[in-house]
């Protein structure tokens, strides 16, 4: 009995265990089968638990993922900017979709990639930062402590989905009420971010609305790279970030 206390009081309700995790605590796959048995798991797929008659919600998902299988994997983008309150005005649809990131050397285990979840995750596989593990922070989500994205970095990663997954429109309303990012962390994370086109439309975004924490940002040190970038077909061009972007009226918003 004092194995499966041990389990069940590092065990926090609302979240997965998996047999990679019960293995460094002692539990073989054997001993796991017979907790099924006796009713302490109740198996959920393959190598994976759960507590009999526990809810197992999207945070208790992404938990098991960072903290049992220590993966590097976060909620990001436009789910993180919706948790601090800066995309409330952005409706729903019937399925909740949590966007998170990766970068392409991190696989996800099978039983995560192949299961139908009650909500849409979307992972975005890419390496955009030079240093991985810059601009994160720790929130409790629903009691479950989660890494996120923090303000900076979530609003960088969203307009890496501009226009493929998120429209200029949402965006503009979005940079329209991040009036209180850091610019210290901005620069850090502008400086060290590969992708010239987030950078580029994320400071003309920012340029439309000028909030104090834009010119405390210094350009000069951003490697903008050269030539220009066509984000949208048909658009009107930028000439200082030399980027193609559609024209947004913003009386019209």
């Amino acid at each position: 009995m004092n194995k499966i206390n041990q389990i069940l009081s590092e065990w926090p309700s609302g979240t997965l265990i998996t047999n990679e995790w019960l293995e460094k605590k002692g539990v073989s796959r054997q001993l796991a089968a017979s907790y099924v048995k006796s009713g302490w798991f109740e198996k959920l797929d393959t190598g994976v638990y759960k507590r009999p008659k526990d809810t197992v919600a999207w945070a208790g998902v992404v938990y098991t993922l960072q903290t049992m299988n220590e993966l590097a994997i976060h909620v990001g983008g436009k789910t993180a900017l919706e948790l601090y309150g800066s995309a409330h005005y952005i409706r729903m649809s019937s399925r909740q979709t949590i966007v998170l990131w990766k970068e392409p050397d991190v696989w996800l285990p099978a039983w995560f990639r192949n299961r139908k979840w009650d909500v849409s995750f979307e992972v975005r596989s890419k390496k955009m930062f030079d240093d991985r593990d810059k601009g994160f922070t720790n929130r409790a989500i629903d009691g479950i402590e989660l890494q996120l994205s923090s303000p900076e970095r979530a609003a960088l990663e969203y307009v890496y989905d501009i226009p493929k997954n998120e429209s200029f429109d949402e965006a503009h309303y979005i940079m329209e009420g991040l009036a209180t990012l850091r610019p210290s962390v901005l620069q850090s994370l502008l400086e060290s971010c590969r992708s010239v086109k987030v950078k580029r439309l994320f400071l003309h975004l920012a340029a439309t609305y000028k909030h104090g924490w834009f010119n405390r940002i210094d350009e000069s040190s951003i490697d903008l790279g050269s030539g220009k970038r066509e984000i949208i077909k048909g658009g009107k061009l930028d000439k200082k970030y030399q980027i193609v972007v559609p024209e947004v009226n913003r009386e019209d918003r």
